[in-house]
């Protein structure tokens, strides 16, 4: 009977040698750390072959540093003793790639109760293990930048890191063991809003929020949390970690952004205020300035006319002046001849008196002839008397005539005065009227000048009044553009 019981037991540890086999990496070693043999598990796991392995010492699969420490000595040490040795150990692979396990290093008694061998049977971790370091770093990295503390489900403190405690002043002495509530203000402790984020906590409800919270001494802290239920292994909360950062100084600055913006943005309003009210006036400004300029313009226009016509009048003036100079100067020439005929005339005259005088002397000399002869010279004596009658009256006649000359001859001198004066007038008024002809020359051509730049002007008037028009309809959009900045701002400041 005992013989069958021991022969099942057997059979029962070898169908559990084989199932560890199967599922376990596992190598058996000499005493003295010698590799006896390994499965296929733990080959494959470390990537070598049976060959490569087998008669090598443990220590191949280790740092050098910990090969050579009293802490892999102790390790076989114990070993030897039978004493058994489990962890998660780091061990080195084929081409140095580092293999975590999960290990179990189990010394084989003999019948004389001492061990003989030593069998580990391991698991890889190693991604496990990497997963571990990389939330463990996360975890640290969160607790190096931000305020970390637990609760119980209830709120009760379990522990803070030193950032929370250095934000709300506090010691981890003076909060641990103390109800949450501790941070709040009385009148929100008491609210059904904080029985109900409680509540929303337990029943594994994630919160996160700015919130306003009381420091040591009652100092006002600003905190962005997030209050994060953590779930146990059937996925109940079992407490809760809050993860923080200290806004306070962000929260003062956006009250200051606030009050800036309130006074800012109150000054812009009015600022558009007005820039909209002068633009209107701008617009009736320039509405009223392209009509008066339109109005000059045609003015202008109509000036331009009328200095075209007294300029062809001018130029019609300047050709009669100039006829009548021409004509001046022939007068005058006539009347210098004229002139020059009646001092001949005086010349003749003064011949035919001369001649009526020697006329006269020679009938006074027959008279006298004519007295020596008596009677036979009375005939002679008639003819005599009748010579010097018509000498006398040729010498009347002479002198009326001089008398005559020397009265055209002044005339001529008044006639050529005059006419020497008419035509240094006449000049003068030549050169007045060929200067004003120039003059409104000018004045015609300033005009057009000033017609054209009238009309440039107006279409100028017309583009200002339509680019205010457009400034008008910018300011409203900048006006509206402000009043959605305001607003965003204010939410922003909230």
């Amino acid at each position: 009977m005992l013989k069958i019981i021991s022969g099942a037991r057997c059979s029962e540890m070898e169908g559990t040698l084989a199932a560890l086999e199967k599922t376990q990496a596992v190598i058996e070693f000499q005493m003295d750390g010698t590799i006896i043999r390994a499965n296929d598990n733990f080959l494959t796991l470390m990537g070598y072959r049976q060959e490569e392995i087998r008669g090598k010492h443990h220590s191949m699969f280790v740092e050098q540093a910990y090969r050579d420490s009293p802490e892999y000595k102790q390790f076989w040490e114990k070993l030897r003793s039978g004493q058994f040795q489990k962890a998660q150990f780091k061990r080195i692979a084929k081409g140095g790639r580092e293999v975590w396990i999960e290990g179990a290093y189990n010394p084989i008694m003999g019948s004389d109760g001492k061990p003989f061998k030593v069998v580990k049977y391991a698991t890889d971790v190693t991604e496990d293990k990497l997963k571990y370091a990389d939330l463990l770093g996360q975890i640290q990295a969160i607790g190096k930048a931000q305020a970390v503390i637990e609760f119980k489900l209830d709120g009760t403190v379990i522990t803070a890191n030193q950032n929370f405690l250095n934000a709300l002043g506090y010691s981890l002495p003076e909060i641990q063991g103390k109800h949450h509530s501790m941070f709040v203000e009385p009148a929100y402790r008491n609210s059904a809003e904080y029985k109900q984020f409680w509540e929303k906590l337990r029943s594994g409800q994630y919160q996160a929020a700015q919130y306003k919270r009381i420091g040591k001494g009652g100092r006002e802290v600003w905190i962005e949390a997030s209050y994060n239920p953590i779930l146990d292994l059937n996925g109940k909360p079992y407490k809760v970690v809050k993860y923080a950062t200290d806004i306070t100084r962000q929260i003062a600055l956006l009250d200051s952004l606030k009050t800036l913006i309130d006074v800012n943005f109150g000054e812009i309003d009015g600022a558009l205020g007005r820039s909209s009210n002068q633009t209107s006036e701008a617009v009736r400004a320039a509405s009223e300035t392209s009509g008066n300029v339109q109005m000059l313009a045609s003015s202008a226009e109509e000036l331009d006319a009328s200095i075209k016509e007294i300029s062809e009048s001018m130029a019609k003036s300047k050709g009669a002046t100039d006829h009548v100079f021409e004509q001046t100067s022939v007068a005058d020439q006539s009347a210098s001849r004229l002139q020059d005929a009646a001092t001949a005339m005086g010349g003749v005259v003064v011949l035919i008196q001369t001649i009526a005088g020697q006329i006269n002397l020679l009938a006074l000399n027959a008279t006298i002839e004519s007295a020596r002869a008596g009677e036979a010279g009375k005939g002679f004596a008639v003819v005599a008397n009748e010579v010097k009658h018509l000498a006398n009256q040729a010498a009347r006649a002479t002198e009326q005539i001089s008398e005559e000359i020397e009265k055209v001859q002044a005339a001529s001198v008044d006639v050529v005065s005059v006419l020497t004066d008419i035509r240094h007038s006449i000049a003068t008024v030549r050169e007045y009227v060929t200067g004003t002809a120039g003059a409104v020359e000018e004045q015609s051509a300033v005009t057009r000048s000033m017609s054209s730049s009238m009309q440039g002007t107006s279409v100028a008037v017309d583009t200002i009044s339509g680019s205010i028009n457009e400034i008008s309809a910018a300011i409203q959009q900048v006006s509206q553009a402000v009043t959605k900045t305001k607003e965003a701002a204010q939410v922003l400041a909230r």
